[in-house]
């Protein structure tokens, strides 16, 4: 849901349609218009329509907290949820008294009783009206006990009394954070859980994340899932941080409004380290912090090993500041992503923009080197055949379905697919070499289908990156996104 008084403000006049056409190594095919007087050669073929993805059907939209409730029951096929157990504490936070004492005051067992130490999870619920009837605004952030003892098969979740009934935490705190502290994961299985919750922390510029996933490292079979449904999040340095360890992160029906740190140029409204999955259902993002004369940070900071991108909308309408001029969405060219209904919006901003929207980047390698099946600099060893859409399950992979481009301007491009590099730098995750690699040395490859808005091409010059291919029968599996999910998890065994 777009915040009030942010109407992107677009040049209609400007606006160009993406050209719809074949893209090898050297850019979009563009259709030509015959000079007046010349012969007119017979009309071509109908273009084929552009290959279009294979998603489950639509669940009805939930009508009643029962509905919801039942939503909230189903997880992502490939999120293994058996072996968790009940968490070992409950409270149920009441609202008027709570406002009234500028704290938490539980009714039933009070987590004071824990001496600030948990043992086997918890669930915190909080009242979702007030005496009048109203959503319940609690003025400070959650305050929470610390984690103890055996962490495998714990969960932790906030949620409000009633699914689908939002409930808002308020307050100017420097300090103000929802974190998840669970530092030494080993190879346990920890479940994190936010539903129906709003954090609006406007003076939270300490944390690290408004929602601090800190969860960090871990081993397999060991895994963190963190789940966020129907939120509502602002503050901290980063809206989310979430660390590089065996994590799983999945986000839908949600709002990232944005962030309020002070190195605007290091800190986005997300940044999700090198994770496992960070998978994104009806999700919009804005309100990157940007100063007038720094181009700042990004909306999005994805470096997740796979990235699933369904009905997203990613604007750079400001939070605090003004826009920022940096490309909105900042993922690896490692790995692999799939994308349906991205939606892109830019506006104007006082930097000069930097080109490009969705930049596929490789110069930091940031997950465990366990997450690559391949490596993630340039060896001898691979030579992308001439051929490339022939072995796109042997290629580091993104592929984008039906992106809606809205800028102020004709985008020079929509997507770049950076160069490897042939090395670190010694005892850094630093890759070095980017730039003189070839491009048959590359083991990755972009398509794009569908993609329409306000640009002149779809891709940058770099890279092997295709537009509106035609792919063979046994190609179509990029289409699938639960095949694609599965090849990507499939080849680091998760």
């Amino acid at each position: 849901m777009a915040r009030p008084g942010l109407t992107l403000t677009l040049a209609a006049s400007a606006a160009l349609l993406g050209v719809i056409g074949c893209s090898g190594m050297s850019g979009e095919s563009n259709a030509q218009t015959a000079a007046r007087g010349t012969p007119q050669r017979a009309a071509p073929a109908p273009a084929q329509p552009p290959l279009q993805p294979v998603v489950p059907p639509e669940l009805p939209a939930p009508q009643s907290p029962s509905d919801f409730a039942a939503r909230d029951a189903s997880y992502p096929f490939y999120m293994p949820m058996q072996g968790l157990r009940r968490p070992a504490n409950r409270f149920f936070v009441k609202c008027d008294a709570s406002q009234a004492a500028g704290r938490e005051v539980y009714q039933g067992n009070d987590a004071a009783s824990l001496y600030g130490r948990a043992e086997g999870g918890w669930d915190f619920v909080y009242e979702a009206r007030d005496r009048m009837g109203r959503p319940c605004v609690y003025p400070f952030a959650p305050s929470l006990p610390n984690i103890v003892g055996s962490t495998n098969g714990t969960q932790y979740i906030f949620r409000s009394s009633i699914p689908g009934e939002r409930v808002t935490f308020r307050t100017g705190s420097e300090w103000a954070a929802l974190p998840m502290r669970a530092l030494e994961m080993q190879q346990n299985r920890i479940h994190f859980e936010m539903r129906d919750i709003e954090l609006d922390f406007p003076g939270a510029i300490q944390p690290m994340g408004a929602v601090h996933l800190e969860t960090y490292g871990g081993a397999p079979p060991g895994l963190f899932t963190a789940v966020v449904r129907r939120s509502k999040i602002f503050g901290g340095k980063n809206a989310i941080f979430a660390p590089s360890g065996e994590t799983m992160l999945y986000i839908e029906d949600s709002e990232i409004a944005g962030n309020v740190g002070t190195n605007a140029d290091q800190e986005h409204s997300t940044y999700i380290n090198g994770t496992l999955v960070s998978h994104f259902r009806n999700v919009r993002w804005q309100g990157q912090q940007g100063w007038s004369n720094v181009a700042s940070g990004h909306q999005l900071k994805d470096k997740a090993y796979l990235r699933i991108y369904e009905n997203v909308t990613v604007s750079n309408a400001p939070g605090r500041g003004s826009p920022s001029a940096m490309p909105l969405i900042d993922a690896s060219s490692f790995g692999f992503t799939w994308a349906n209904n991205l939606r892109i919006e830019r506006m104007p901003m006082p930097q000069e923009p930097r080109e490009g929207l969705v930049d596929l980047r490789s110069e930091i390698l940031y997950g465990n080197p366990q997450h690559y099946p391949w490596p993630v600099i340039a060896r001898p060893d691979w030579q992308m055949p001439p051929a490339a859409l022939g072995v796109l399950d042997r290629v580091y992979l993104s592929v984008f379905f039906n992106t809606d481009v809205r800028s102020f301007r004709s985008e020079p491009y929509v997507f770049a697919l950076r160069p490897w590099g042939r090395g670190f730098e010694p005892g850094t995750a630093t890759i070095v070499g980017e730039g003189f690699t070839t491009r048959s040395e590359q083991r990755v490859v972009s398509l794009a289908f569908g993609t329409r808005g306000t640009f002149a091409k779809v891709y940058s010059a770099d890279g092997w990156t295709y537009v509106n291919p035609r792919l063979s029968d046994e190609a179509l599996w990029v289409a699938d996104r639960d095949a694609f999910i599965r090849h990507a998890l499939g080849l680091i065994g998760r």
